[in-house]
Protein backbone atom coordinates (compact mmCIF):
# COMPACT_ATOMS: atom_id res chain seq x y z
CA UNK A 1 0.00 0.00 0.00
CA UNK A 2 2.78 2.34 0.90
CA UNK A 3 4.78 1.37 -2.36
CA UNK A 4 1.54 2.65 -4.48
CA UNK A 5 1.24 5.93 -3.29
CA UNK A 6 5.09 6.12 -3.39
CA UNK A 7 4.62 5.76 -6.78
CA UNK A 8 1.55 7.80 -6.74
CA UNK A 9 3.34 10.93 -5.84
CA UNK A 10 6.18 10.32 -8.28
CA UNK A 11 2.68 10.46 -11.04
CA UNK A 12 2.62 14.14 -12.00
CA UNK A 13 -1.23 14.41 -12.59
CA UNK A 14 -2.05 11.51 -9.40
CA UNK A 15 0.13 13.84 -7.31
CA UNK A 16 -2.08 16.85 -8.11
CA UNK A 17 -4.94 14.68 -7.58
CA UNK A 18 -3.37 13.67 -4.47
CA UNK A 19 -2.67 17.13 -3.09
CA UNK A 20 -6.39 18.47 -4.30
CA UNK A 21 -7.63 16.03 -2.17
CA UNK A 22 -5.43 16.84 0.77
CA UNK A 23 -6.44 20.39 0.53
CA UNK A 24 -10.40 19.72 0.77
CA UNK A 25 -9.54 17.83 4.45
CA UNK A 26 -8.19 20.43 5.61
CA UNK A 27 -10.39 22.42 4.75
CA UNK A 28 -13.08 20.19 6.00
CA UNK A 29 -11.42 19.95 9.29
CA UNK A 30 -11.30 23.46 9.23
CA UNK A 31 -14.46 23.65 8.89
CA UNK A 32 -15.62 21.17 11.87
CA UNK A 33 -14.15 23.91 14.49
CA UNK A 34 -15.65 26.76 13.56
CA UNK A 35 -18.74 27.25 15.93
CA UNK A 36 -21.98 28.93 14.46
CA UNK A 37 -23.59 32.13 15.51
CA UNK A 38 -25.66 32.28 18.76
CA UNK A 39 -23.96 29.86 20.47
CA UNK A 40 -22.10 30.41 23.78
CA UNK A 41 -18.88 28.33 22.94
CA UNK A 42 -16.96 28.40 26.62
CA UNK A 43 -20.18 26.58 27.43
CA UNK A 44 -19.79 23.90 24.72
CA UNK A 45 -16.08 23.11 26.02
CA UNK A 46 -17.20 23.19 29.26
CA UNK A 47 -19.45 20.39 28.99
CA UNK A 48 -17.53 18.47 26.21
CA UNK A 49 -15.33 18.12 28.95
CA UNK A 50 -17.50 17.22 31.96
CA UNK A 51 -18.90 14.87 29.43
CA UNK A 52 -15.23 13.09 28.77
CA UNK A 53 -16.75 11.21 25.64
CA UNK A 54 -19.67 9.80 27.25
CA UNK A 55 -21.87 11.01 24.21
CA UNK A 56 -24.77 9.04 25.02
CA UNK A 57 -27.83 8.88 21.94
CA UNK A 58 -25.90 11.50 19.53
CA UNK A 59 -22.58 9.19 19.57
CA UNK A 60 -23.06 7.63 16.35
CA UNK A 61 -24.26 11.07 14.82
CA UNK A 62 -21.04 12.40 16.55
CA UNK A 63 -18.31 10.00 15.13
CA UNK A 64 -19.52 10.73 11.36
CA UNK A 65 -19.48 13.87 11.51
CA UNK A 66 -15.71 14.31 13.18
CA UNK A 67 -16.81 15.54 17.00
CA UNK A 68 -18.35 18.43 15.07
CA UNK A 69 -21.71 17.43 16.71
CA UNK A 70 -21.40 18.36 20.13
CA UNK A 71 -18.97 20.90 19.23
CA UNK A 72 -22.35 22.87 17.77
CA UNK A 73 -19.99 24.30 14.50
CA UNK A 74 -21.26 24.63 10.58
CA UNK A 75 -20.15 21.35 9.77
CA UNK A 76 -22.24 19.42 12.56
CA UNK A 77 -24.39 17.27 10.65
CA UNK A 78 -21.19 16.36 8.70
CA UNK A 79 -21.98 13.44 5.45
CA UNK A 80 -24.72 12.13 8.07
CA UNK A 81 -27.88 13.76 5.92
CA UNK A 82 -26.06 12.57 2.35
CA UNK A 83 -25.54 9.05 4.24
CA UNK A 84 -29.45 9.16 5.32
CA UNK A 85 -30.77 10.57 2.16
CA UNK A 86 -28.84 7.90 -0.25
CA UNK A 87 -29.62 4.94 1.54
CA UNK A 88 -33.72 6.19 1.25
CA UNK A 89 -33.30 6.64 -2.35
CA UNK A 90 -31.75 3.16 -2.45
CA UNK A 91 -34.51 1.57 -0.51
CA UNK A 92 -37.26 3.76 -2.55
CA UNK A 93 -36.03 2.37 -6.57
CA UNK A 94 -36.90 -1.16 -5.39
CA UNK A 95 -40.69 0.21 -4.28
CA UNK A 96 -41.18 3.06 -6.89
CA UNK A 97 -41.07 2.02 -10.64
CA UNK A 98 -39.89 5.57 -11.61
CA UNK A 99 -36.94 5.59 -9.57
CA UNK A 100 -36.33 2.09 -10.74
CA UNK A 101 -36.94 2.95 -14.41
CA UNK A 102 -34.46 6.17 -13.87
CA UNK A 103 -31.71 3.65 -12.68
CA UNK A 104 -31.27 1.33 -15.94
CA UNK A 105 -31.84 4.47 -18.01
CA UNK A 106 -27.78 4.75 -17.46
CA UNK A 107 -25.77 7.67 -16.52
CA UNK A 108 -28.69 10.07 -17.17
CA UNK A 109 -30.68 8.26 -15.01
CA UNK A 110 -28.16 8.31 -12.17
CA UNK A 111 -27.95 12.07 -13.07
CA UNK A 112 -31.60 12.42 -12.01
CA UNK A 113 -31.00 10.11 -9.18
CA UNK A 114 -27.85 12.28 -7.76
CA UNK A 115 -29.88 15.09 -8.15
CA UNK A 116 -32.80 13.94 -6.09
CA UNK A 117 -30.67 12.71 -3.70
CA UNK A 118 -29.28 16.34 -3.21
CA UNK A 119 -32.70 17.87 -2.38
CA UNK A 120 -33.74 15.18 0.57
CA UNK A 121 -30.05 15.57 1.78
CA UNK A 122 -31.03 19.64 2.00
CA UNK A 123 -34.24 18.59 3.64
CA UNK A 124 -32.80 16.38 5.71
CA UNK A 125 -30.45 18.72 6.72
CA UNK A 126 -32.74 21.19 7.66
CA UNK A 127 -34.74 18.74 9.80
CA UNK A 128 -32.16 17.71 12.19
CA UNK A 129 -30.45 21.00 12.09
CA UNK A 130 -33.67 22.22 13.85
CA UNK A 131 -33.48 19.14 16.25
CA UNK A 132 -30.01 19.50 17.44
CA UNK A 133 -30.77 23.22 18.11
CA UNK A 134 -33.78 22.35 20.09
CA UNK A 135 -32.16 19.62 21.87
CA UNK A 136 -29.00 22.79 22.60
CA UNK A 137 -31.53 25.04 23.56
CA UNK A 138 -33.37 22.76 26.14
CA UNK A 139 -30.08 21.22 27.48
CA UNK A 140 -30.38 18.00 26.99
CA UNK A 141 -27.82 17.52 24.34
CA UNK A 142 -25.18 17.09 27.10
CA UNK A 143 -27.34 15.48 29.92
CA UNK A 144 -26.21 16.20 33.54
CA UNK A 145 -23.95 19.12 32.43
CA UNK A 146 -23.74 22.04 35.02
CA UNK A 147 -23.86 24.76 31.98
CA UNK A 148 -26.31 22.89 29.71
CA UNK A 149 -28.94 25.44 29.50
CA UNK A 150 -26.68 28.40 28.60
CA UNK A 151 -24.91 26.59 25.85
CA UNK A 152 -27.77 28.64 23.52
CA UNK A 153 -28.08 32.24 25.69
CA UNK A 154 -30.46 33.91 22.98
CA UNK A 155 -33.40 31.49 22.18
CA UNK A 156 -34.94 34.03 19.65
CA UNK A 157 -36.50 32.87 16.80
CA UNK A 158 -34.21 34.33 14.37
CA UNK A 159 -31.50 33.17 15.90
CA UNK A 160 -32.53 29.85 16.04
CA UNK A 161 -33.68 30.03 11.91
CA UNK A 162 -30.00 31.48 11.70
CA UNK A 163 -28.37 28.74 13.27
CA UNK A 164 -30.40 25.81 11.35
CA UNK A 165 -29.59 27.79 8.08
CA UNK A 166 -25.54 27.95 9.16
CA UNK A 167 -25.90 24.19 9.52
CA UNK A 168 -27.71 23.43 6.42
CA UNK A 169 -25.41 25.28 4.70
CA UNK A 170 -22.70 23.64 5.86
CA UNK A 171 -23.86 20.27 5.22
CA UNK A 172 -24.63 21.69 1.30
CA UNK A 173 -20.65 22.62 1.35
CA UNK A 174 -19.28 18.99 2.93
CA UNK A 175 -22.26 17.84 0.41
CA UNK A 176 -19.83 19.91 -2.72
CA UNK A 177 -16.45 18.83 -0.98
CA UNK A 178 -17.32 14.97 -1.67
CA UNK A 179 -18.14 15.87 -5.10
CA UNK A 180 -15.01 17.59 -5.68
CA UNK A 181 -13.04 15.01 -4.45
CA UNK A 182 -15.21 12.40 -6.73
CA UNK A 183 -14.40 14.91 -10.02
CA UNK A 184 -10.85 16.29 -9.22
CA UNK A 185 -9.50 14.17 -6.71
CA UNK A 186 -8.88 10.41 -6.76
CA UNK A 187 -12.61 9.95 -6.15
CA UNK A 188 -14.76 8.28 -3.77
CA UNK A 189 -15.02 11.28 -2.12
CA UNK A 190 -17.99 10.75 0.46
CA UNK A 191 -16.36 7.82 1.49
CA UNK A 192 -13.22 9.22 2.22
CA UNK A 193 -14.98 12.46 4.03
CA UNK A 194 -16.74 9.58 6.22
CA UNK A 195 -13.30 7.91 6.25
CA UNK A 196 -11.24 11.45 7.93
CA UNK A 197 -14.58 11.92 10.17
CA UNK A 198 -13.93 9.29 12.40
CA UNK A 199 -10.31 8.70 11.97
CA UNK A 200 -9.99 12.36 13.20
CA UNK A 201 -11.69 11.33 16.69
CA UNK A 202 -9.00 8.07 17.27
CA UNK A 203 -6.00 10.28 18.85
CA UNK A 204 -8.45 11.98 21.54
CA UNK A 205 -10.43 8.54 22.41
CA UNK A 206 -7.29 6.66 22.78
CA UNK A 207 -5.51 9.00 25.02
CA UNK A 208 -8.94 9.08 27.12
CA UNK A 209 -8.31 5.62 27.68
CA UNK A 210 -5.02 5.81 28.38
CA UNK A 211 -5.66 8.62 31.05
CA UNK A 212 -8.94 6.28 32.63
CA UNK A 213 -6.24 3.55 32.46
CA UNK A 214 -4.92 2.20 36.31
CA UNK A 215 -2.23 -0.35 34.84
CA UNK A 216 1.21 0.86 34.06
CA UNK A 217 -0.46 4.65 34.34
CA UNK A 218 -3.02 3.56 31.22
CA UNK A 219 -0.13 2.28 29.54
CA UNK A 220 -1.35 -1.19 29.75
CA UNK A 221 -4.69 -0.27 29.07
CA UNK A 222 -3.46 1.55 25.96
CA UNK A 223 -1.77 -1.41 24.38
CA UNK A 224 -4.22 -3.78 25.10
CA UNK A 225 -6.68 -1.20 22.97
CA UNK A 226 -4.05 -0.86 19.74
CA UNK A 227 -3.88 -4.90 20.17
CA UNK A 228 -7.49 -5.61 19.94
CA UNK A 229 -7.58 -2.83 17.10
CA UNK A 230 -4.83 -4.36 14.75
CA UNK A 231 -6.79 -8.03 14.84
CA UNK A 232 -9.87 -6.49 14.23
CA UNK A 233 -8.51 -4.50 11.26
CA UNK A 234 -6.68 -8.00 10.18
CA UNK A 235 -10.31 -9.44 10.73
CA UNK A 236 -11.96 -7.20 8.84
CA UNK A 237 -9.75 -7.43 5.77
CA UNK A 238 -9.41 -11.02 5.28
CA UNK A 239 -13.74 -11.12 5.56
CA UNK A 240 -14.48 -8.04 3.27
CA UNK A 241 -12.19 -9.37 0.66
CA UNK A 242 -13.46 -12.63 1.23
CA UNK A 243 -16.03 -13.55 -1.61
CA UNK A 244 -17.73 -16.33 -3.51
CA UNK A 245 -17.05 -17.01 -7.06
CA UNK A 246 -19.78 -18.03 -9.04
CA UNK A 247 -18.42 -19.44 -12.84
CA UNK A 248 -20.31 -18.18 -16.15
CA UNK A 249 -19.67 -19.50 -19.27
CA UNK A 250 -20.81 -17.92 -22.30
CA UNK A 251 -21.73 -19.77 -25.25
CA UNK A 252 -19.80 -19.04 -29.21
CA UNK A 253 -21.84 -17.29 -31.73
CA UNK A 254 -21.24 -16.53 -35.20
CA UNK A 255 -22.00 -13.87 -36.87
CA UNK A 256 -20.83 -13.60 -40.31
CA UNK A 257 -18.00 -15.37 -40.21
CA UNK A 258 -16.52 -14.29 -37.44
CA UNK A 259 -16.87 -16.04 -33.63
CA UNK A 260 -17.81 -13.96 -30.42
CA UNK A 261 -18.19 -15.09 -27.12
CA UNK A 262 -16.80 -18.50 -25.53
CA UNK A 263 -15.42 -16.59 -22.58
CA UNK A 264 -15.23 -17.40 -19.39
CA UNK A 265 -15.90 -15.40 -16.45
CA UNK A 266 -17.70 -15.65 -12.97
CA UNK A 267 -20.69 -13.74 -10.61
CA UNK A 268 -18.31 -12.29 -7.06
CA UNK A 269 -20.63 -12.83 -4.11
CA UNK A 270 -18.85 -11.17 -1.14
CA UNK A 271 -19.50 -12.89 2.00
CA UNK A 272 -20.68 -9.28 3.58
CA UNK A 273 -22.83 -8.12 0.50
CA UNK A 274 -24.56 -5.42 2.79
CA UNK A 275 -21.17 -3.80 3.75
CA UNK A 276 -22.10 -1.27 7.09
CA UNK A 277 -25.69 -0.82 6.69
CA UNK A 278 -27.43 -2.98 8.69
CA UNK A 279 -25.26 -1.56 11.39
CA UNK A 280 -26.03 2.05 11.17
CA UNK A 281 -29.82 0.92 10.45
CA UNK A 282 -29.61 -1.17 13.87
CA UNK A 283 -27.94 1.87 15.42
CA UNK A 284 -30.82 4.21 14.68
CA UNK A 285 -33.75 2.03 15.07
CA UNK A 286 -32.40 1.73 19.25
CA UNK A 287 -32.27 4.92 19.26
CA UNK A 288 -35.32 5.92 18.47
CA UNK A 289 -37.06 4.49 21.49
CA UNK A 290 -34.51 5.94 23.99
CA UNK A 291 -34.19 9.58 22.33
CA UNK A 292 -38.88 9.53 22.77
CA UNK A 293 -38.24 8.43 26.71
CA UNK A 294 -35.63 11.45 27.02
CA UNK A 295 -38.05 14.15 25.38
CA UNK A 296 -41.03 12.41 27.39
CA UNK A 297 -41.96 14.21 30.39
CA UNK A 298 -43.21 12.58 33.68
CA UNK A 299 -41.93 9.05 35.13
CA UNK A 300 -44.57 6.98 33.30
CA UNK A 301 -43.71 2.82 33.34
CA UNK A 302 -42.93 2.26 30.06
CA UNK A 303 -40.18 5.24 30.09
CA UNK A 304 -38.59 4.00 33.41
CA UNK A 305 -38.82 0.04 31.43
CA UNK A 306 -36.87 1.96 28.34
CA UNK A 307 -34.24 3.77 30.64
CA UNK A 308 -33.83 0.63 32.47
CA UNK A 309 -33.48 -2.13 29.56
CA UNK A 310 -32.87 0.20 26.28
CA UNK A 311 -30.20 3.28 26.72
CA UNK A 312 -27.33 0.79 28.60
CA UNK A 313 -25.43 -0.82 25.90
CA UNK A 314 -24.26 -3.25 28.11
CA UNK A 315 -27.99 -4.56 29.40
CA UNK A 316 -28.50 -8.53 27.60
CA UNK A 317 -31.64 -7.05 26.38
CA UNK A 318 -30.21 -4.65 24.30
CA UNK A 319 -27.13 -6.58 23.29
CA UNK A 320 -29.51 -9.09 22.37
CA UNK A 321 -31.96 -6.85 20.31
CA UNK A 322 -28.96 -5.34 18.59
CA UNK A 323 -27.29 -8.41 17.28
CA UNK A 324 -30.80 -9.77 15.81
CA UNK A 325 -31.75 -6.36 14.24
CA UNK A 326 -28.37 -6.61 13.01
CA UNK A 327 -28.94 -9.82 11.64
CA UNK A 328 -32.14 -9.37 9.83
CA UNK A 329 -31.04 -6.05 8.20
CA UNK A 330 -28.38 -8.00 6.27
CA UNK A 331 -30.72 -10.21 4.96
CA UNK A 332 -32.74 -7.06 4.30
CA UNK A 333 -30.18 -5.14 2.71
CA UNK A 334 -29.47 -8.22 0.45
CA UNK A 335 -32.24 -8.84 -0.78
CA UNK A 336 -33.55 -5.33 -2.39
CA UNK A 337 -29.47 -4.73 -3.56
CA UNK A 338 -28.82 -7.78 -5.17
CA UNK A 339 -31.96 -9.03 -7.33
CA UNK A 340 -31.20 -12.76 -8.93
CA UNK A 341 -33.66 -12.85 -11.13
CA UNK A 342 -32.77 -9.65 -12.89
CA UNK A 343 -29.25 -11.36 -13.03
CA UNK A 344 -30.42 -14.38 -14.50
CA UNK A 345 -32.73 -12.81 -17.16
CA UNK A 346 -29.47 -10.60 -18.14
CA UNK A 347 -27.50 -13.88 -18.59
CA UNK A 348 -29.82 -15.69 -20.48
CA UNK A 349 -30.13 -12.87 -23.08
CA UNK A 350 -26.24 -12.41 -23.54
CA UNK A 351 -26.13 -16.17 -23.52
CA UNK A 352 -24.59 -16.73 -20.37
CA UNK A 353 -25.12 -19.63 -17.98
CA UNK A 354 -23.82 -21.00 -15.04
CA UNK A 355 -22.38 -24.83 -15.63
CA UNK A 356 -24.66 -27.48 -14.63
CA UNK A 357 -27.47 -25.03 -13.72
CA UNK A 358 -30.04 -24.45 -16.52
CA UNK A 359 -30.47 -20.77 -17.26
CA UNK A 360 -33.43 -18.42 -16.42
CA UNK A 361 -35.32 -19.85 -13.18
CA UNK A 362 -33.61 -22.29 -11.92
CA UNK A 363 -30.03 -20.11 -12.25
CA UNK A 364 -32.17 -16.77 -10.31
CA UNK A 365 -33.46 -20.10 -7.55
CA UNK A 366 -29.07 -21.34 -7.40
CA UNK A 367 -27.83 -17.56 -7.16
CA UNK A 368 -30.97 -16.95 -4.36
CA UNK A 369 -29.68 -20.37 -2.60
CA UNK A 370 -25.78 -19.16 -2.64
CA UNK A 371 -26.34 -15.79 -1.49
CA UNK A 372 -28.56 -16.81 1.33
CA UNK A 373 -26.12 -19.13 2.23
CA UNK A 374 -23.08 -17.02 2.45
CA UNK A 375 -24.90 -13.86 3.98
CA UNK A 376 -25.52 -16.09 7.29
CA UNK A 377 -21.73 -15.69 8.23
CA UNK A 378 -21.56 -11.99 7.06
CA UNK A 379 -24.41 -11.07 9.42
CA UNK A 380 -23.15 -13.25 12.46
CA UNK A 381 -19.68 -11.42 11.54
CA UNK A 382 -21.00 -8.20 11.43
CA UNK A 383 -23.27 -8.56 14.54
CA UNK A 384 -19.91 -9.83 16.29
CA UNK A 385 -17.67 -6.81 15.17
CA UNK A 386 -20.95 -4.31 16.18
CA UNK A 387 -20.30 -6.18 19.84
CA UNK A 388 -16.94 -4.74 20.17
CA UNK A 389 -17.75 -2.14 21.93
CA UNK A 390 -19.77 -3.32 24.17
CA UNK A 391 -17.23 -5.44 25.69
CA UNK A 392 -14.80 -2.76 25.67
CA UNK A 393 -17.19 -1.24 28.03
CA UNK A 394 -16.39 -4.15 30.31
CA UNK A 395 -12.86 -4.72 29.95
CA UNK A 396 -11.94 -1.25 29.63
CA UNK A 397 -13.99 0.91 31.44
CA UNK A 398 -13.95 2.72 28.11
CA UNK A 399 -16.83 5.20 26.79
CA UNK A 400 -19.62 4.64 24.21
CA UNK A 401 -17.45 5.98 20.97
CA UNK A 402 -14.91 3.20 21.94
CA UNK A 403 -12.51 3.98 18.90
CA UNK A 404 -12.00 0.56 17.59
CA UNK A 405 -15.76 -0.24 17.44
CA UNK A 406 -17.52 -2.32 14.46
CA UNK A 407 -19.00 0.30 12.55
CA UNK A 408 -15.59 2.79 12.61
CA UNK A 409 -13.55 -0.49 11.56
CA UNK A 410 -15.90 -1.13 9.32
CA UNK A 411 -15.82 1.95 7.36
CA UNK A 412 -12.33 2.90 8.01
CA UNK A 413 -11.13 -0.42 6.38
CA UNK A 414 -13.46 -0.57 3.44
CA UNK A 415 -12.99 3.17 2.43
CA UNK A 416 -9.01 2.58 2.59
CA UNK A 417 -9.44 -0.49 0.34
CA UNK A 418 -11.18 1.10 -1.71
CA UNK A 419 -8.77 3.93 -2.17
CA UNK A 420 -6.27 1.54 -2.46
CA UNK A 421 -7.44 0.01 -5.30
CA UNK A 422 -8.54 3.02 -7.18
CA UNK A 423 -4.69 4.67 -6.61
CA UNK A 424 -3.76 1.13 -8.14
CA UNK A 425 -5.96 1.26 -11.14
CA UNK A 426 -4.80 4.71 -11.99
CA UNK A 427 -1.19 3.75 -11.89
CA UNK A 428 -1.55 0.89 -13.96
CA UNK A 429 -3.39 2.72 -16.98
CA UNK A 430 -0.38 5.40 -16.80
CA UNK A 431 2.41 2.53 -16.49
CA UNK A 432 1.23 0.40 -19.41
CA UNK A 433 3.95 -0.87 -21.65
CA UNK A 434 1.57 -2.39 -23.75
CA UNK A 435 2.62 -6.00 -25.45
CA UNK A 436 5.88 -5.24 -27.70
CA UNK A 437 8.68 -4.21 -25.26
Amino acid sequence: MLTAFARAFRTPDLRKKLLFTLGIIVVYRVGTHIPIPGVNYKAVQTCVSEASGNQGLFGLVNMFSGGALLQITIFALGIMPYITASIILQLLTVVIPRLEALKKEGQAGTAKITQYTRYLTVALAILQGTGLVATARSGALFSGCTVASSIVPDQAIFTTITMVICMTAGTAVVMWLGELITDRGIGNGMSILMFISIAATFPSNLWTIKKQGTLADGWIEFGSVIAVGLIMVALVVFVEQAQRRIPVQYAKRMIGRRSYGGTSTYIPLKVNQAGVIPVIFASSLLYIPALVAQFAGGNSSWKTWIEANLTKGTHPLYISMYFLLIVFFAFFYVAISFNPEEVADNMKKYGGFIPGIRAGRPTAEYLSYVLNRITWPGSLYLGLIALVPTMALVGFNASNNFPFGGTSILIIVGVGLETVKQIESQLQQRNYEGFLR
